[in-house]
């Protein structure tokens, strides 16, 4: 009877070990798939945001008229600008992870008064030394862009810009009986690139650059170039709303027949987005 029951025990043993013999090499074969765990802020469709800036401003336009050449006018020298803040308003569509549709606008203006301390030429008529000068500057900067992100992680992505920059530049100078004014407005195309790597889940650091030149030695009476620079973080507090810091660089440069314009502006910005 006893030696019945050791066989048995002895069987049942047997048949354990096989069992976990044969369990072992599947166990080890099986490998669990990685999570698809974007980092917060990072799951929308539409996202809206809102920032105001505050650059320096380096301004300086120069128009002709009735063929006499106008006068390079800095405008913080000669008339009187002070560096000013803006709102930025921006929405993007996401309709899968790896393309977006952007648009955003920036209302740039600067309105200010001083007394002449040289004479000038603007858009063909002189304005004297002494006099004193009203004069706006409005430039309304339009951006709509495509983004396609070729490399696209949970934690970070890299991608491709192509946009079109509509700028919209109007300036006005006037003194007591004369009042003159130039406008320049163009679609410029842009290439550039964007990165954006999470140094933790909801916390991100974002590059972009965008830039054209068209050089004035394809043609002598037209030339451009563009280049934008934008470096932010972003502090998503959920997947819905986070808040940014960043930097910004504008540069803007315009040949059209005589009148030519170099516009940059350069500093920081504090902003929030919405995410849906």
């Amino acid at each position: 009877m006893l030696q019945t029951h050791a066989i048995r025990l002895y069987t049942l043993a047997a048949l354990i070990a096989a069992t976990l013999g044969a369990a072992t090499p599947a166990r080890a074969q099986y490998k669990p798939q990685p999570l698809n765990d974007p980092a917060t802020g990072e799951k929308f469709h539409i996202e809206g945001g809102i920032a105001y800036w505050s650059p320096t401003a380096d301004i300086v336009i120069a128009s002709a008229g009735f063929g006499i050449v106008g006068t390079d006018i800095d405008f913080k020298r000669d008339l009187g600008l002070t560096d000013q803040r803006f709102p930025e308003f921006q929405v993007t569509l996401r309709p899968i992870r790896s393309q977006k549709l952007r648009f955003q606008y920036i209302p740039i203006k600067y309105d200010q008064s001083a007394v002449l301390n040289a004479n000038i030429v603007f858009n063909g008529q002189s304005y004297k030394l002494g006099l004193p000068v009203n004069s706006t500057l409005d430039w309304k900067a339009y951006q709509f862009a495509y983004e396609y992100d070729f490399v696209v992680k949970n934690r970070g992505f890299v991608g491709f810009i192509a946009e079109a920059k509509y700028t919209d530049v109007t300036v006005n100078l006037a003194e007591p009986g004369l009042v003159q004014f130039a406008h320049a407005r163009a679609p410029i195309p842009a290439l550039g690139g964007i990165a954006r790597v999470y140094v933790v889940p909801n916390i991100s650091i974002t590059g972009e650059v965008t830039g054209f030149k068209l050089p004035d030695n394809i043609n002598k009476q037209y030339g451009a170039h563009y280049v934008d620079v934008d470096v932010y973080g972003t502090v998503n507090f959920t997947n819905n709303i986070g808040a940014q810091v960043g930097f910004r660089s504008l540069d803007v440069g315009y040949l059209v027949k005589t009148d030519t314009g170099s516009l940059t502006l350069r500093g920081l910005y504090f902003g929030a987005v919405l995410r849906y």
